[in-house]
C-alpha cells in the first residue's frame, strides 16, 4: 500500500468512528455535527495532503480534540475508537518520539474524562486500548524498519564479499599469469640467443616455457573454477613450492640466492600460499623490471613473525602503470595482519613483508 492510500485508508477509519461518535453524542445535533463537520476537514487535509512531522502530529492532535469534544462524558460512546486508532496511525508515520506524545495526549484525555466521571471505570478501558495501540504501533514500525535495515545491510555484505571474492581472484590470475609470460619470455629470449651457437640450449629454453606455459594455464583453469564454484577446492602453491619457483626463475638465468632462516611447515596453508605469492611477484618484478640483476631471497620464521625480504642489486625500470602487483602483494600481507613496504635500497630495491606467524 502507498504511503498516499495508507493515508487515506487511516482518514477513513478515524472518520467512520467519528461519524458514530455524532450519532451517539449527547450534544446538541448542531454542536455535534459542526464538530463532526471539522473533524472530516482535519482527516482530509491529513489524508490529501503530504504534511508531515509535527505538523502531521498536530493533525492528530487535533482530530482526537474533536472526537473528544464530541464523545464528552460518554464513556460508552463507540466513537472513542477513533483515538485508539489516531495512537496506532502515529505510531505507523510519525518518529517514535511525535507518536508518543500523541499516544500521551490521547491517554490524558481519558484520565481527564475519568477524573470528571469518577465513578466511570470505564475510562481505564479506553486508556489501556490507546496506550497499547500506540506502543504497539510504535514497536511494529520499528521492528519493519529494523528489517529493512538488515536487508540492506545483508545486500551490502553480499556485494561486499563478492567484491572481495573478485579481488583474490584477479590478485590470483595476476600472479599466476605474470609470473608464466616473464618467465617464459626469458626462456624464449634464451632460446633466441643460443638458437644459432647452441641448438640444444636453445631447445631446452624453450621445452622449459612449454612446461612453465602448460602448468601455468592449468593453474588459471584452478583459478577460474573458482568463479563458478567458490566452495570448490583447488590446488594452491604453499611454502613447499617455493623451491621450485626459485628454481625457475634461476632456470630462466635469474640469479637468485636463497635462504630460510626457522622451520617453515609452522605456517598455515593461508600464510604459506600469501609467503609463495609475495615471492613469486618480487622475483617476477625484478625479472621484468631489471633484468639481469642477481636477486636475493631471506625468508625468516622466528620471534612470532615471518620475514620476507627480497633484494635485487639494480635499480628496477619504470613499473608498469597500474601497480596492480605491489598493491597485491600489500593487500596479501594485511589480510594476514601484516605489513608489505617496497622501495629503493642501496643500490637495489627491496621488497619486505612482516606477518605474524
Amino acid at each position: 500500500m502507498t504511503e498516499r492510500r495508507a493515508r487515506l485508508a487511516g482518514s477513513a477509519a478515524v472518520a467512520s468512528f467519528g461519524l458514530i461518535a455524532v450519532l451517539l453524542s449527547e450534544r446538541t445535533p448542531a454542536q455535534a455535527w459542526l464538530a463532526g463537520a471539522a473533524l472530516a476537514g482535519v482527516l482530509l487535509t491529513i489524508g490529501l495532503t503530504r504534511i508531515e512531522g509535527p505538523l502531521l502530529a498536530g493533525g492528530y492532535l487535533a482530530a482526537g480534540a474533536l472526537l473528544t469534544v464530541i464523545c464528552h462524558n460518554q464513556p460508552a460512546n463507540l466513537g472513542w475508537f477513533g483515538i485508539c486508532v489516531l495512537a496506532g496511525w502515529s505510531g505507523y508515520t510519525l518518529l517514535p518520539w511525535l507518536a508518543a506524545l500523541v499516544t500521551a495526549a490521547g491517554a490524558l484525555g481519558f484520565v481527564g474524562q475519568w477524573i470528571v466521571l469518577a465513578d466511570e471505570p470505564g475510562w481505564g478501558a479506553w486508556i489501556a486500548g490507546t496506550v497499547f495501540s500506540g506502543v504497539a504501533c510504535i514497536l511494529a514500525r520499528q521492528q519493519q524498519l529494523l528489517l529493512v535495515q538488515l536487508r540492506e545491510a545483508q545486500a551490502g555484505l553480499a556485494q561486499r564479499a563478492a567484491a572481495e571474492e573478485r579481488n583474490r581472484i584477479a590478485h590470483e590470475l595476476h600472479d599466476v599469469i605474470g609470473h608464466a609470460l616473464t618467465v617464459s619470455l626469458l626462456h624464449i629470449t634464451t632460446a633466441r640467443l643460443a638458437l644459432d651457437e647452441d641448438p640444444a640450449e636453445a631447445g631446452e629454453a624453450l621445452e622449459q616455457a612449454e612446461r612453465l606455459a602448460q602448468q601455468s594455464l592449468a593453474d588459471v583453469r584452478a583459478v577460474v573454477g573458482l568463479m563458478k564454484d567458490p566452495s570448490a577446492p583447488a590446488p594452491l602453491p604453499g611454502v613447499g613450492d617455493i623451491d621450485g619457483l626459485v628454481e625457475s626463475f634461476r632456470g630462466a638465468g635469474t640469479s637468485v640466492e636463497y635462504a630460510v632462516t626457522g622451520d617453515l611447515s609452522r605456517l598455515t596453508a593461508t600464510e604459506g600460499l600469501t609467503v609463495y605469492r609475495i615471492l613469486q611477484e618480487a622475483l617476477t618484478n625484478v625479472a621484468r623490471h631489471a633484468p639481469g640483476s642477481p636477486a636475493t631471497v631471506q625468508l625468516r620464521v622466528e620471534d612470532g613473525e615471518t620475514l620476507v625480504q627480497v633484494d635485487s642489486s639494480g635499480r628496477p625500470g619504470r613499473p608498469s602503470h597500474d601497480g596492480a602487483g605491489l598493491t597485491g602483494m600489500r593487500e596479501r600481507a594485511e589480510a594476514l595482519g601484516g605489513r608489505l613496504t617496497a622501495g629503493p635500497s642501496g643500490n637495489g630495491w627491496r621488497v619486505e613483508a612482516v606477518l605474524p606467524a
